[in-house]
């Protein structure tokens, strides 16, 4: 897993995104445009988030704001032109997609165990969430964390 984001791990983000990024500080931001769409993606590597440091991810568009706390790895997909970022908690996944056509999707609160499921046993509103996050599988550890 992930224990911070290094400026070359944002280069392969934003090589993926196909945009280029800016560095503010220890700040890291892409900013996804496509026709109509655009949408700003913020890394913030190693932040003080309450108590406890961490990695944050934050995405903004034109009508919403979502944040993944104490995110610990990412997968980019280069087929499917798309990162996803991924953090864990007690066996609980929260996922957060970001794709190059400047859309994003955010999973949360997934339980692991869909990620190894037989997808054709769930209802279609489940699967597509076990999808989207089974590209995380080979990045989280073994053992469940906590944190």
């Amino acid at each position: 897993m992930n224990t911070g984001f290094s400026e070359q791990d944002i280069k392969k983000i934003a090589e993926a995104l196909g945009a280029p990024y800016q560095k503010t500080g220890n700040m890291f931001r892409i900013k996804v445009t496509a026709e109509q769409r655009e949408l700003s993606l913020e890394i913030h590597p190693d932040m003080l988030i309450g108590d406890t440091t961490g990695d944050l991810i934050s995405v903004y568009t034109p009508t919403s704001h979502l944040q993944l706390h104490f995110c610990s790895g990412y997968v980019i997909s280069e087929s499917l032109g798309e990162v996803t970022f991924v953090g864990e908690h007690g066996g609980r996944l929260s996922g957060l997609i970001v794709e190059q056509g400047a859309g994003c999707s955010l999973f949360a609160n997934v339980d692991r165990k869909l990620l190894s499921g037989d997808f054709t046993r769930l209802g279609p509103e489940v699967m597509l969430t076990g999808l989207a996050l089974s590209l995380t599988e080979d990045i989280l550890p073994d053992q469940l964390t906590d944190m």
